[in-house]
């Protein structure tokens, strides 16, 4: 498989994936790279689309735990493991290291779908010493990526937490949330559900280039407004926020998004842990040559020096002059946009406080009051 390498003696982008190399993971003891032996001089490499496989397997458990101060949910699940959206920036790459699978196009390429989850979640919430929380869907692949049409996990989790009255969570840049707003809706309805559609960019063609499996930005702002109607809180997640990329976009994203019903905002400077940073550099140089210089400076502006900060408190936002601006930007946006305002009966202006007083296990005896 001719892959570019960081020397840019290969370019083989293969068409509508988002890595341009697959690079062993950080745990592999053998490194491999392209290599011209001057064998194929002047010939032209035909490049083979290649195709997504999904395997099917029963997962030991469901509900991921974090006790992070920045993450705003304690409680997430993961439906598929890889995603197929191809997003070049994604921070859940490196996960696939620990099947000895390449962060890059592997990621990509080969999914993993856990057939049993709605049996697990089931079994988890049912426990007698389950504590009820928030439930974030998204948190690290796609909920609704391509292989939902067919697998139905996603929708076969809603279910169960329809049952169960535990309230989730959504994170998704899929428009493919559309067909369970009749399971979101009625939760809404007791404040149990409530739906963030990632937009990066209103730009069509760096998005087809930076998320090239992902719903179209108008689409995407099309069913922020079908979840609106329906009821549902619906928020846009400008994330990640790359600079000079898309962060001269916040005002209009933030704009377009209660334009069209959404309710929340919130952003997050890019991420570029472990793999993920030679992945972006190398889609850099090859999408944007005249840029990646900048583009590199001022992240390391906003993080210390570095490509990645992993600390608590700056790796969501940076720090520094130029992050600090990018701060006061959105807050004035939503501000102006009327977007992160409290409303009666929702307590505060955080999307992830939702109702968890009515969660019960289905046919089992409740307590009555004594009073």
């Amino acid at each position: 498989m001719p892959l570019r390498t960081l020397s840019g003696k290969h370019t083989d982008p293969r068409k509508g994936r988002g890595a341009g190399v697959n690079p062993e993971g950080r745990f592999e003891k053998v490194d491999r790279e392209a290599f011209d032996d001057g064998w194929q001089a002047g010939v032209e490499e035909e490049t083979v689309a290649l195709k997504t496989v999904i395997t099917d397997e029963r997962a030991k458990s469901i509900i991921a735990r974090n006790d992070s101060p920045d993450i705003p949910f304690t409680q997430s699940i993961n439906p598929y493991q890889g995603c197929e959206h191809g997003c070049i920036y994604c921070y859940a790459r490196p996960s696939h290291a620990y099947r000895n699978l390449s962060p890059g196009i592997d990621f990509e390429t080969r999914i993993f779908a856990k057939t049993n989850a709605a049996e697990l979640l089931r079994r988890e919430l049912s426990k007698p010493g389950y504590r009820c929380e928030l439930i974030a869907l998204g948190a690290n692949t796609d909920p609704y990526q391509p292989a939902e049409r067919s697998r139905g996990i996603t929708r076969g989790i809603l279910e169960v937490c329809a049952e169960f009255n535990q309230p989730v969570g959504i994170v998704t840049k899929s428009a493919l949330v559309e067909r369970d707003i009749d399971i979101l809706a009625p939760m809404a309805i007791k404040g149990l559900a409530e739906v963030f559609v990632s937009v990066t960019t209103l730009d069509h063609e760096l998005a087809r280039r930076m998320e090239p499996r992902c719903t179209a930005p108008l689409r995407r702002l099309q069913a922020v407004r079908a979840l609106a109607e329906a009821g549902i809180p619906a928020g846009v997640m400008v994330a990640p926020v790359i600079p000079f990329l898309n962060d001269h976009e916040i005002e209009a994203i933030v704009d377009a998004a209660a334009a069209h019903g959404a309710r929340r905002a919130a952003y997050i400077l890019m991420r570029l842990p472990y793999e993920v940073k030679t992945l972006f550099r190398d889609w850099l140089e090859r999408h944007y040559p005249l840029k990646a210089a900048h583009v590199m400076s001022r992240v390391h502006m906003m993080r210390g020096g570095r490509d990645n900060d992993p600390e608590f408190g700056s790796r969501m936002r940076g720090e520094g002059e130029f992050a600090d601006l990018l701060k006061q930007r959105f807050n004035i946006a939503c501000k102006k946009a009327g977007l992160n305002q409290a409303r009666r009966g929702e307590g505060d202006n955080d999307g992830n406080k939702r109702d968890t007083t009515q969660f019960r296990v289905p046919g089992a005896a409740q307590q009555g009051s004594l009073f």
